[in-house]
């Protein structure tokens, strides 16, 4: 395979990666994406951020966020986000000790 098409193919799979977690499985939070896989949308988007500033491209985060989201990051939390329960709190803070 060649480089080029190595990177298109890598790009649809980040594209399908975010059409699932921003519309078709809006119901996961971020902080169970945190305590299964390590690694949330706040992650992805932050990973965007760094790729455009290795390229030279200031980027806030908020407007990575934007760019991920699709959305600010605050209506994000208005239309899908839930309060987190004790137990999934408390699970954050044993796998996660540093944040």
């Amino acid at each position: 395979m060649d480089t080029q098409t190595q990177i298109e193919l890598e790009a649809a799979a980040f594209r399908r990666l975010q059409q699932h977690l921003m519309q078709d499985r809006t119901d996961v939070q971020n902080i169970d994406m945190m305590n299964l896989a390590g690694f949330c949308r706040n992650c992805l988007s932050r990973w965007y951020q760094e790729a455009a500033a290795e390229r030279g491209i200031e980027m806030t985060k908020d407007a990575a966020r934007e760019a991920y989201y699709g959305m600010p990051f605050s209506e994000w939390k208005a239309q899908y986000q839930t309060d987190a329960t004790d137990a999934t709190k408390d699970a954050f803070k044993a796998s996660h000790p540093e944040k």
